[in-house]
Order: structure tokens, then sequence, then C-alpha cells
């Protein structure tokens, strides 16, 4: 029996939630369908209030011509019979019921499952907790742009109460770590795989001391007609990207901030060679390699910002592929050439998350690799447009050796690639059953198209870490059920909005939170098109504005929707509108995947 809500409610300060959407991890919740009402059954974003917060109350929309949707007296009814406590009307025709203070679990899954049974109600929602969307208290966040920017950053303050990578591990295959005190907290084992002491820099082998000594060259050492470059501190820069401490009141935040670092050593004076990554690559997914003790810190998520000339290799393939079938994704930098990454490892590699840099507006960077074999794209930012254009992230102040640690902007897809290790992270973490095939098809399909303009292939879009995380998380009841509509229809210049229409049947209740909507359009000028999902009843949901600076050709994406409070079965229509003249197009077809 649920305590009666006559009893006084235990209340929550505000210090308490904020406390809880930050550190409590999303559970996993199976969802089977067509079941009795039964904990099971009901996902957690139907039972919580906020992430780890049970709901005390429930939203109980009811069906036009159902007593319950106008009488005060029969809802109060209904509720008593479900064990609950009508409370009020809401402005929306809705009833606010109460569950008592503190319920379990089990208790409000099983009321909602209850009412969800209720061929009355169209819908039942928790009474959710809301908190100001304070920003983290490092000092430095402001200067983040890459994760908040509504223009071209991430979305990734947006996925922080549901997930911050809690339980993760991510290998930094890279120079090494450098002591870094907004770092060293999230800092685990790894191991030095360089094997050669001419690269090493260090005076010996390999062990497991990951330490970077700095990979600093004279002129003309790393070739003719090199010139001379002071220590990068690469691997500890790309590192804070993923998971610098955060709310530290200090330094910078990372993506995936509840996350650790294993870092592991491949480069070095010169860079690095095939075979010590081919180890590092074996071990870090938890492999076993000849003469190195095993993994104790086994990462889900490998980080490789680094790159060279060439076909990929089978050897390096043969490690990529045994990696991910261990259950590790890897992530790879597509390279800074501004050429096809076709010519580049690791970059065209197979069974990876090969990743473009984009800049401040959203373009493609200048530098950036890009072609059809990039997976997805993510700020590197463009320091030739003003050093706070770049990325700014934890560094060391050591011209050679190491000195003080410090903080710096740096560009590049080596950039890039840890947001998107970090969002790797950051979905892991939020459901853990993910495999690595398909959390690289849940960063693609909720990305969104670029801002600014890309010539010859950034793949899927400009990540988004919100959408991406929403959508793993268990917030609806999804099948995988596709309803598709292969009609073209011709979209006027400058014209009025056209719709085209998909009858939905066969499915019971609402459509899930995580609705995903495909969407192929042929146009000149995508920066003209407005899209708009609607619903059955009427409610439009914005896919896409229009924008002045999106001059890129095409719309061949899925955008990710919140649609729990609709009636899944009906006709459902997309919108499409052509806000500008001298460009005409096509809506080729769409589908919705329930």
């Amino acid at each position: 029996m649920r305590t009666s809500p006559s009893l006084r409610r235990k209340l929550i300060s505000a210090a308490a939630v904020s406390a809880a959407l930050l550190s409590v991890g999303t559970a996993s919740v199976a969802v089977a369908q067509d079941t009795p009402a039964q904990q099971a059954a009901v996902p957690a974003a139907l039972t919580e209030a906020a992430p780890g917060v049970q709901a005390e109350r429930l939203i109980v929309g009811y069906k036009s011509g159902a007593a319950e949707a106008t009488s005060n007296k029969a809802a109060e009814a209904d509720a008593a019979a479900k064990d609950a406590d009508f409370q009020r009307r809401l402005g929306t025709g809705a009833a606010l019921v109460d569950l008592g203070a503190d319920p379990s679990k089990a208790e409000v899954a099983d009321a909602v499952a209850e009412f969800k049974a209720d061929p009355q109600v169209a819908y039942v929602v928790p009474d959710r907790l809301n908190k100001p969307q304070a920003d983290p208290n490092d000092t430095e966040y402001a200067k983040q742009w890459d994760l908040y920017e509504s223009t071209a950053g991430m979305n990734v303050p947006g996925a922080w109460p549901t997930s911050t990578g809690s339980g993760v591990t991510v290998a930094v295959i890279d120079t090494g770590y450098v002591t870094h005190s907004d770092l060293a907290a999230n800092i685990v084992g790894g191991y030095d795989f360089i094997s050669d002491t001419a690269v090493s820099v260090d005076g010996d082998g390999r062990d497991s001391n990951p330490a970077d000594p700095g990979d600093y060259y004279a002129a003309n050492e790393c070739g003719s007609g090199i010139p001379a470059s002071s220590s990068s501190w690469h691997g500890t820069h790309v590192a804070g990207t993923i998971a610098a401490v955060t709310n530290n009141g200090k330094g910078v935040a990372g993506i995936a901030y509840g996350a650790k670092i294993s870092p592991v050593r491949v480069l070095g004076k010169c860079g690095g060679y095939d075979s010590d990554i081919i180890d590092a690559i074996t071990w870090a997914s938890g492999g076993t390699v000849s003469g190195v003790p095993a993994n104790t810190n086994v990462a889900k998520v490998i980080n490789m910002s680094l790159g060279g000339d060439g076909a990929c290799t089978s050897a390096t393939q043969t490690a990529i592929n045994n990696a991910v079938g261990r259950g590790t994704t890897v992530v790879v930098a597509a390279g800074n050439d501004n050429e096809n990454v076709s010519g580049h490892s690791p970059g065209n590699c197979n069974n990876i998350i090969s990743v473009a840099a984009t800049n401040r507006s959203g373009a493609k960077a200048s530098y950036s690799n890009y072609g059809s074999l990039v997976d997805i794209s993510a700020p590197g930012g463009q320091t030739s447009t003003g050093t706070a254009n770049g990325i700014l992230s934890t560094l060391n102040s050591g011209a050679s050796t190491p000195s003080s640690e410090s903080y710096a902007y740096y560009q590049g897809t080596s950039m890039a690639t840890p947001h998107i290790a970090g969002l790797v992270a950051l979905v892991k973490s939020a459901n853990p059953s993910l495999t690595p095939a398909q959390i690289e098809t849940a960063i693609k399909n909720n990305a969104r198209p670029l801002p600014g303009a890309c010539s010859g292939g950034c793949g899927a879009g400009l990540a988004d870490a919100a959408k991406t995380v929403a959508a793993v998380s268990g917030g609806g009841t999804t099948t995988g059920t596709t309803f598709s509509s292969s009609t073209a229809v011709a979209i006027p210049d400058n014209g009025s909005a056209i719709e085209s229409s998909l009858a939905v049947s066969g499915r019971s209740g609402n459509a899930p939170s995580a609705l995903q909507v495909g969407v192929d359009i042929t146009h000149t000028y995508r920066g003209d098109l407005v899209i708009g999902l609607v619903a059955p009843d009427g409610t439009v949901y914005s896919l896409k504005a229009a924008s002045s600076s999106d001059s890129a050709d095409n719309v061949n994406t899925t955008y990710t929707v919140n649609a729990s409070s609709e009636t899944a079965n009906g006709t459902w229509k997309l919108r499409v509108q052509d806000t500008a003249s001298q460009d005409t197009g096509t809506l080729n077809g769409w589908k919705l995947t329930f």
C-alpha cells in the first residue's frame, strides 16, 4: 500500500535536488510491450520527478468525452479507485493526482501502469521537478563556447542532468599525461607503450608510467626542413576536454566529468609507431599484450586524436575490430589536411567514429579533413579568427619539460574528437547495454544540420549531446517500428507550406519520448527551410528553423521528438515551408520510427 496522501510530505531543498540531478545516474529500465501492469513495463521517464527521484504526483490527461475530463468529482473518484488523491484541475484540463509521501519505485510504476491501462486516459506523466539551469562554477567555463553556445556548441549542459559519464573509463591514446589539478581526480592507471627510447624521451621503453615528459624537438630532428617545436602536452589537452573535474571552482568543465581517463602513451618525439598504437588499442579495450600486465581499467571508449597518411592497414583494422568486439567504441580524428579522409589513417578505418572539426560559426573548420568516411562533426575551433575561437582545455606551461599547469586554446580535429569521445561516455553511462554500433547510430541520428557550410562531407551533422542522451536514456517505449512515406512532394519557392501525411495504426498508448523523425529533402539552400512535425491532435513540433547562414544543400537527417504526450495512432504530418526565394526543392520522403 502507498503511504496515505494525508501524511505530511517530505520537502526537498533546492540544494538537495541539484545534488541529486548532478550525481545520480539514470537507471536502465527494460520496457516490455503489451504486458500486464508491473514495474518492469514502465520506463523511468514516467516514474521519476528527476533522475533518481521518484515522482510523488502524476499529471493525468483524460480523453475528450470522458467524464473525468470535465468533472472534478469523476476525476476524484477515478484517482481514489487507483489509490491516489485528486489534487486539482490544471489549466490544460488535465488532473493532478497525488501518490503520497515517498512512494517506492514499484508503487509509482504500478500507479502509472494503472492509469495507462485505463481506456479513458489519453496520457499520464510524472509531475517533474525542475531546477535553475545554473552554469558550472568552473572559472573558465564562460570561454567554453564549444559546450553551450546555441549556434555551434554541442548542447552539452542539457545532457548533464541525465548523465555525466559516471562508471565509464575513456582511454586517451596520445602523448600521455602531465599532472594537472583540474584533471587529477579523474585519472586512473594507464600505460606507456612507446618501445623506442629515441621516441619515448623518458629514457626507457614500455612501462606502467604514462607520464608525458614532453615531445619537443629541434629543427630538422624529425626530418629535413621541419622546424623546431615546443612540447605540445597534447594528451593532457584532449583529456581535459573529455573529463576535466567540474564544479570545483576552477579551470574548465569536462564533457563527461563523471568519467575516468586512462592515459595510454604512444606518441613521443616526432610521433609514434603503428605497432605501439595497435598494442595500446588492444590493451586499453581489455585485450592481452605480451609482456604487459592485464589492464585493470578497461576502457569502453578509446580516443585517438592522431593520424598519418595512407590507407588503413589490415594490422590497425584488426586491432580496432577486436576492440569493438570487446564492446569498446573507438573515436578517431579525421585529420587536419583539408583533404579527403580516405587518404588518412586511422580516420579512414572501418568500425570507428571518424570526426571532422567545425568552427565557432558551425562551418567546417578550414583545416579539417572531410569525405564520405566522416561520421560526425564536433567543435574543433579555429584560432585564425581569434584565439578565443579555439578549444580551451588543460595544459602545461613548459616549453620542453613539465613546468606549471596551465590552460590554453588549441584547434584541430584532435580537439573535435574528444568532444565525441566525451559524448560516447555520457551515452554509455546513460545506457550501459548499448553496443558501439548502437552508440554511433544514436549520435548520428540525433545530430543537427551544420549551422555553416561544409564542402565534401562532414558526416551526419553537428553532434548534439542533450538530444543523444535523451534518446538513449529510456525516456519512451520505443520498439523500432517504422512507418514511412516515399511520395515525393514539390516544395514551392518562397511559398506556402506543404504537408505529407502518414497513417499510424496498430500501436497502443502514446508515442515515445524519443520518436525518430527521418527526413529526406533535396533543396539547394536548406537554410530557407522550416520543418515541423504535426501530431494527430494538431500539435506542431519544430524540427528545423530557417537560417540565413546555412547555405548547404539538402536535409537528410533524423530528428528526435519527445512525443510522449501524443496518442501514437492517427495521422501524422510533416510540414515543410520554403521561406525565401530563388531556390526550390522536393520532399522525397520521410518516416517515423516508434
